[in-house]
């Protein structure tokens, strides 16, 4: 029996030289599933490779854009040696591509985008908020790390914004991500559809033409003056000490002080975070500033399966149960506080693999798409 389209999970579209990904998991806040990987990197491939396709479009499916990866597929393969290394390896490598895709994208993002989802936002030529959109980076405080092209990200933004963001996981609104350089125009909610039909109707991927479609419906942006981006001092004071322990005490002490009434949930939230995903997801975001996208890539590539190979720590299985299975939102990091998590042991998921295990990244147009999961040593071990 054929699938009903509210039953696919991704759902493309050929328009003349329009292509439209929607995300179709309303209910799941379109989480980022190992079939949606293998979907987006088959259409985006075949789309790239096409003359017909000019202008790509990506959407998500009722109010959010998406919420990121799908942790119970991680949770589920926790007893199992790398039961998700395939997504795991296919969802970087897409990201690679993403970053550096040959036509033009057009994120259309309404509602909830937060990590991996953001990946598919943050990269864009263009990326359309509203005032419903969300941004977040939450990963560290459940004892992963900031990933998917994130490290790269974060680490370009002004002063320590990017410490900030991806050890608090702090939230940022259509407009703050404009102002942020995270996304490139914001247009009221009621406005989306209306972008689409134009870009449809343009039926081109000029840039310039594109971008000038869309501003026929953006507005410039204004933040509010509680911003977090107005904080902008007293977060590089804080988060640009050298340890978490350090960026916590500065973080307190300027707590203390009159007007600062807004860190009070944000340091309750760090303070409450897996000690082991902020250190890991500290260093990553530092180390980011001097790699390139790809170095960024491989890296995150080694810390997410080291991470779910428990190498040092079984903090991502307890965050993910904490919050999404038993959802007691109380969590017992091991080990549970800052100090207690070494040094030594936090260099082992930083540690590079052999070489054939490395995530590629091909540079060579003519070979840009090799390097599939199925062609990599990986898939020989299976």
């Amino acid at each position: 029996m054929a699938k009903q389209p509210d039953e696919q999970v991704v759902i493309e579209e050929e328009i003349d030289h329009v292509r439209i990904i929607t995300l179709n998991q309303p209910r799941r806040l379109n989480v980022i599933s190992p079939n949606v990987v293998s979907l987006l990197a088959q259409y985006l491939e075949k789309w790239e490779k096409h003359a017909d396709a000019k202008l790509v479009i990506i959407k998500g499916a009722g109010r959010a854009f998406s919420a990121g990866g799908d942790l119970k597929v991680f949770y589920d393969g926790r007893t199992s040696k790398d039961s998700c290394l395939e997504v795991v390896y296919t969802m970087y490598w897409l990201c690679h591509h993403i970053h550096t895709y040959k036509k033009t994208q057009v994120a259309l993002v309404h509602g909830i985008s937060m990590g991996g989802g953001a990946s598919l936002m943050v990269p864009m030529k263009f990326s359309v908020v509203t005032e419903k959109t969300v941004f977040s980076t939450p990963e560290a405080s459940i004892g992963f790390h900031t990933d998917c092209g994130f490290s790269f990200m974060h680490s370009r933004l002004p002063g320590h914004l990017g410490e900030f963001l991806a050890l608090t996981g702090a939230r940022l609104n259509g407009k703050e991500l404009v102002a942020a350089g995270l996304a490139t125009h914001f247009v009221p909610s009621e406005k989306l559809p209306e972008v689409e039909k134009r870009l449809i109707s343009l039926n081109t991927g000029d840039e310039n033409l594109v971008k000038s479609a869309i501003e026929e419906f953006s507005e410039e942006v204004q933040i509010d003056g509680d911003s977090v981006l107005n904080k902008q001092s007293i977060i590089d004071e804080c988060f640009s000490k050298d340890t978490m322990s350090d960026i916590i005490k500065s973080f307190e002490a300027e707590a203390g002080k009159e007007g600062n009434g807004w860190i009070g949930p944000v340091l309750k939230g760090l303070k409450r975070s897996s000690p082991t995903g902020l250190k890991i997801t500290l260093r990553s975001v530092r180390e980011g500033r001097k790699q390139t996208l790809a170095e960024c890539l491989k890296k995150e590539f080694r810390l997410t399966i080291n991470i779910l190979r428990s190498a040092i720590s079984t903090d991502v299985y307890e965050g993910i149960r904490a919050l999404t299975i038993d959802k007691d939102n109380a969590p017992k990091w091991d080990p549970p506080t800052h100090d207690k998590v070494k040094d030594e042991k936090v260099d082992l998921v930083f540690q590079p693999f052999k070489e054939e295990l490395e995530l590629p990244n091909p540079e060579k147009d003519e070979c840009r798409w090799d390097g599939k999961y199925e062609k990599s040593a990986y898939a020989t071990f299976k």
